[in-house]
């Protein structure tokens, strides 16, 4: 069974490589590309040659981006603001992928969990017909029961709606706190 589900969640990745639009391939391809030693290294070679070229250390080349750099900054930015939006595009593919699995695995638990309460309950009729007398388990009775999954989804849900408000409240008591004595301290010297 596990190698199967293995094989399941490797087909789906397979499939969704193979769907990628052609941009989003070139994008998947650079993201490797920039995150390698080679074009760390490149970037380095290139600044340290830019800067010594711009502060006259190569004299037989001529300065061409006097300091500070003003063409050096925007190259940098302009690097910046590409190789961000192709990693984003590549993040954006993975994270299509990761959706597929986490669902992929929520139905196998919903599965899962129907197929044992059918076990439990299976088993609960054949330990009564075996039993002389009906034995009371209050904690089976509770496993029997079907797991409502839209109750337990608006409880997360609320979970963490409310969650954010309650750390930022946490977080800015103590300053609540600082300002609310130096108000009192200003007001009693006046």
């Amino acid at each position: 069974m596990a190698k199967h589900f293995h094989h399941i969640i490797k087909s789906f990745e397979a499939k969704a490589l193979k769907k990628r639009p052609f941009t989003i391939r070139v994008a998947d391809w650079l993201t490797s590309s920039f995150g390698s030693i080679a074009f760390l290294l490149t970037n380095l070679v290139l600044f340290s040659a830019w800067i010594l070229i711009n502060t006259g250390k190569l004299p037989s080349v001529p300065v061409f981006d006097p300091y500070p750099f003003t063409l050096l900054t925007m190259t940098v930015s302009l690097e910046a603001i590409i190789l961000a939006i192709i990693v984003l595009m590549s993040q954006i593919r993975q994270s299509y992928i990761s959706t597929l699995r986490e669902e992929l695995d929520m139905q196998v638990n919903l599965i899962s969990e129907r197929e044992i309460t059918k076990v439990l309950k299976l088993l609960k009729e054949i330990r009564n017909k075996i039993s002389e007398e009906e034995i009371k388990d209050p904690e089976l009775e509770e496993m029997i029961k079907r797991v409502d999954t839209s109750y337990i989804e608006r409880q997360l849900e609320e979970q963490l709606s409310t969650k954010p408000n309650s750390i930022a409240k946490e977080v800015v008591k103590p300053f609540t706190q600082v300002t609310q004595k130096v108000e009192k301290t200003i007001l009693s010297d006046k």
